[in-house]
């Protein structure tokens, strides 16, 4: 006999099931509604709305008339979502390759990579970055030919082939089914710095990395003022797209960076790197740099390198050219330095221009014989004729004096380098300038106490010692090197940069007399530096040959001369140096043709009228 079940206990153990589900879909509801709710709503709004940087426009760099030497323009990353040109999703076939051969001649790219950048590898290949930092025209290109492909298309015209056909020499209309492979490029605005001029002032400019970070020279050392601050814009999206209706949409406007206006004049500049580049080509030299400086204020008018190098095209720039040796480079100065030593001596009393002293042939000191770069007998020069003739003989001799002692004379020349800015920064900050290299009396060693009052056994960067021919053209007052004349915020107020510091070094009195001294070097038919003539005005200046020191040892030499102009009454100092060049290497036959190029040009730029005053004439022998 069957039995049957007790209905009651089924329907029992059926209700407590039942019970048991909606308790727990009761209790999930209450910590949904209750306990989770703030943190689920952040959830679901973190993955609504989107925020995306607005890049702030950086500020620019100009010349001291305004002239722009850096700016930003408008550039966009072309991009492509590879997924939709897949048969799927576009229709037909061949879609990469549509789309790479529409486009390969607008973005000047080749068919084929274009093709496999198209190309999509999986389902979640939706983003393709193609090329960076095309202009504005480009865009509107691709745009207007994707604008008129959908067009096409919609009226049943397969413009796509036709156009293909067409490259391919086929006239006739093709009829087929098609869609808009262009559809899928898209733009992202990434704006671009740009030079108008180039090389010009690259060396001090520097450039930007590709990601628009100032990576050298100026770019870097003002990156802080010049990027501005990024905004930033907040929408609602769904499926990666915005979604206008939403609401909640809101822009953090960016703030542009401030404008540095800088003490270069963009003609003198142009000059000084033409001189300087085609001296060094001539040469064959390793390098050389040009400083042109306002004497009156400090300002550097001109800051040129060769080799150079356009930070438009950095992918083509010799890494080496990359910098600004005027300011990196430490080398020994030679015999431009012995206007050091002359200051010390005049303005310690311990001579004269007009002092006689005897050169010898050869001077033996310490653990070596010195002599002049050219051989000779004893000669009987005045202290004027002892720097005219660059004599390092007779600059060891009158440095001798300059204490009781040894000792003493060490001590009172270093204590002048130093005054002249010798072995400390300029106060430029400028990225990668070096202080050169100036060791205290108490380390110099037992030649090295005779080598560095004619310029060896120190080393300096090129602006320290064009500084120092400021100092005397100045009238024995330094006035610390500038750059920047001043900065334009994103308000567009104008703030100049403070004033220099200013320091005196030595009095009027033997400043007048050292500019008199200098002349004799151009002036007079016995000096060393003939070739730095400017007719109808006095020039002062002082030609350098040094050798020059490798990390190995001695290796080729470094030619310089700086000057400055009207001796009388001095405007602008003018320096060259050339590294290592081949064959002549007298700082006179290379430097002083630089020199009297760049300062005629500068002259007439400034409008400096030759004095008309007569030449010092001071005697160079007794």
């Amino acid at each position: 006999m069957l039995r049957l079940g007790e209905p009651r206990k089924r329907l029992r153990l059926m209700v407590v099931a039942l019970g048991t589900v909606f308790a727990l879909f009761f209790g999930r509801l209450v910590q949904i509604q209750f306990l989770d709710s703030t943190a689920l709503a952040d959830e679901a709004s973190a993955n609504r709305y989107v925020t995306t940087p607005l890049a702030a426009q950086r500020g620019a760099i100009t010349d001291a008339a305004g002239n722009v030497l850096a700016t930003t323009v408008t550039a966009y990353d072309i991009t492509a979502d590879p997924t939709m040109l897949t048969p799927e999703q576009l229709h037909v076939t061949g879609g990469p390759a549509q789309a790479a051969a529409l486009l390969a001649p607008i973005l000047g790219m080749d068919p084929q990579a274009l093709t496999a950048a198209l190309t999509a590898k999986n389902s979640k290949d939706m983003y393709r970055l193609l090329i960076r930092q095309q202009t504005p025209q480009t865009w509107n290109q691709i745009s207007a030919l994707s604008a008129k492909l959908a067009d096409n298309a919609s009226r049943g015209h397969c413009l796509t082939e036709n156009l293909l056909a067409q490259k391919a020499g086929d006239t006739g209309r093709v009829d087929a089914a098609c869609a808009n492979p262009l559809a899928s490029v898209f733009h992202t605005r990434h704006d671009k710095r740009v030079y108008p001029d180039g090389g010009l002032a690259a060396n001090v400019l520097g450039f930007v990395n590709a990601e628009g970070v100032g990576s050298g020279g100026l770019e870097q050392q003002y990156e802080k003022l010049l990027k501005g601050t990024e905004g930033k814009q907040v929408y609602a999206q769904a499926n990666g797209r915005e979604v206008p209706t939403a609401g909640g949409q809101h822009e953090q406007a960016p703030v542009p960076g401030s404008s540095l206006r800088l003490t270069l004049d963009s003609d003198i500049q142009w000059e000084a790197q033409k001189a300087i580049s085609d001296q060094v080509a001539k040469s064959q030299a390793l390098g050389g740099y040009v400083i042109v400086q306002d004497v009156t204020n400090g300002k550097i008018l001109a800051m040129a390198s060769a080799p150079g190098f356009d930070p438009n095209d950095l992918a083509h720039a010799d890494p080496a050219a990359i910098g600004n040796p005027a300011l990196s480079d430490a080398y020994e100065p030679g015999s431009v330095s012995k206007l050091m030593t002359m200051a010390a001596v005049l303005q310690q009393n311990v001579a004269t221009p007009l002092t006689h002293v005897t050169v010898p042939g050869s001077l033996p000191r310490s653990d070596r014989v010195f002599h002049d770069d050219v051989a000779h007998g004893t000669e009987q020069l005045t202290l004027n004729g002892v720097l005219a003739q660059s004599s390092n003989i007779g600059t060891i001799l009158a440095a001798e004096h300059l204490g009781s002692t040894q000792q003493q004379a060490n001590q009172v020349l270093y204590d002048y380098l130093t005054k002249f800015g010798i072995g400390q920064p300029s106060g430029l900050g400028f990225p990668g300038e070096t202080q050169g290299i100036l060791p205290t009396p108490d380390k110099w060693n037992g030649s090295q106490q005779y080598t560095i009052p004619f310029g060896q056994g120190l080393a300096v960067n090129a602006l320290q010692t064009t500084s120092v021919y400021s100092t005397i053209a100045n009238g024995g007052v330094r006035i610390a090197p500038s750059l920047v004349e001043g900065t334009t915020g994103p308000d567009g107020r104008y703030t100049p940069a403070p004033a220099p510091a200013t320091t005196r070094v030595v009095s009027a009195q033997t400043a007048s007399s050292l500019a008199a001294m200098l002349q004799s070097v151009v002036g007079s038919e016995l000096g060393t530096g003939t070739s730095a003539k400017i007719p109808g005005y006095l020039v002062a200046g002082k030609t350098g040959t040094a050798n020059r020191a490798t990390a190995t040892g001695y290796s080729g030499y470094t030619a310089s001369f700086i000057g400055f102009a009207p001796a009388d009454r001095p405007r602008v100092t003018v320096s060259c140096v050339i590294q290592k060049p081949v064959g002549a290497h007298f700082g006179g036959q290379l430097c002083g043709p630089v020199f009297k190029q760049v300062m005629e040009f500068a002259l007439k730029t400034l409008q400096t009228p030759p004095t008309g005053a007569a030449p010092a004439n001071l005697p160079v022998n007794w």
